[in-house]
């Protein structure tokens, strides 16, 4: 019998949800023996219409809807489908994952999810406290709370400085007037704390990174960003070596006891090869495609940590291996859309048809 995947994250346009790279990593090379059901917020969410990726498609409730439709939705495709295993791909939906988790497990299906305490340290707002227990630097922070807080940060902080929310979005900010329009606009979209904090003149790093329950490193892949979007988004990169680069992972991850995926944001500053720790994101990268292709299938790793089986440290991965992103377009008939619209669901055959 195979194992059954349910993955979220399904949208992938010029910001990229995890879950596709995800996906292709399952079905890395040569298919996966059991299905891969895709778990959509929306009927426009990209990835759904990609030919040969998804056995079958299920719209899901937003997170803020409630944990108990949720968990009746969970239910349901469970008992259509057979979810063994469910890979959350979005950083808003952990929380809802950690809460769910003893009740989904009842009814037969498994996650491998970091813990609540986990989760807390790496958040925006406590990154810098976790930072100054285990003496990794970190840039210079100021949480703002209340609107009234703004000005005591600028101070404290100083021009050029970054904004941020403390789920997404990132703004760099030469001046006040600049702060104080994406605060707004950041406070708007995703509320109160917002983030202020120190712009250092570094080249900026990316590991992701699997840990045990007992966070241990079993699995890194380093890469240096080679493009980037107007985001700040990775568009190309490359693997690297670096022996400082894996010390410092095994040292977050081992004082966060991280279980399960990660993507770490190092920066070497240019001044003094100095490394920070800016942010910690408690899920796969949108890149995760290219740590399969340096030979560490990271996904098919938390599958077999999800199934409680044994699992050992990775080799190291290749270096030297590249992705460049690239947009094209999706091609199917108008029904897809429409049973997704009416039915909530829709099943392809291994033809990539619609059953």
């Amino acid at each position: 019998m195979g194992i059954n995947i349910g993955i979220t994250g399904l949208h992938a346009a010029d910001n990229p949800a995890p879950g596709i790279g995800v996906i292709r990593s399952l079905r890395h090379p040569d298919g996966w023996d059991g299905k891969i059901v895709g778990l959509g917020y929306d009927v426009m969410d990209t990835g759904i219409y990609d030919d040969g990726l998804l056995d079958d498609v299920y719209l899901i409730p937003y997170p803020n809807q409630g944990f108990d439709a949720i968990f009746e939705r969970l239910a349901y495709i469970h008992s259509q489908v057979r979810l063994d295993v469910i890979i959350p791909t979005l950083d808003s939906e952990l929380a809802l994952y950690q809460s769910l988790e003893p009740r989904l497990k009842e009814i037969g299906i498994s996650l491998f999810l970091p813990s609540p305490e986990s989760t807390k340290n790496v958040s925006k707002a406590y990154i810098d406290e976790f930072c100054q227990e285990i003496g990794i630097p970190s840039p210079k922070t100021f949480v703002v709370k209340t609107p009234s807080q703004l000005d005591e940060g600028f101070k404290e902080i100083g021009f050029p400085l970054m904004v941020k929310g403390i789920f997404y979005e990132a703004y760099h900010c030469e001046n006040k007037l600049d702060a104080l329009s994406y605060f707004d606009k950041i406070k708007l979209k995703w509320g109160l704390p917002i983030i202020l904090q120190k712009v250092i003149k570094a080249e900026e790093f990316d590991i992701c990174c699997v840990g045990s329950r007992d966070g241990d490193l079993l699995g890194s892949v380093p890469i240096r960003k080679t493009r980037l979007t107007d985001k700040g988004k990775a568009w190309a990169a490359i693997t690297i070596k670096n022996p400082e680069l894996d010390k410092l992972s095994k040292k977050i991850i081992k004082g966060l006891k991280w279980a399960g995926p990660c993507e770490l944001e190092i920066l070497q500053e240019k001044k003094t090869n100095k490394y920070y720790l800016l942010e910690v994101n408690p899920r796969f990268p949108a890149w995760i495609y290219l740590c399969t292709g340096a030979e560490q299938n990271l996904p098919k790793l938390v599958v077999d940590l999800a199934l409680g089986k044994d699992v050992k440290p990775m080799p190291c991965a290749k270096s030297g291996m590249t992705f460049v992103r690239h947009a094209t377009d999706l091609v199917c008939p108008i029904e897809h859309i429409e049973h997704l619209t009416t039915l909530g669901e829709l099943h392809y055959t291994k033809s990539g048809k619609e059953e």
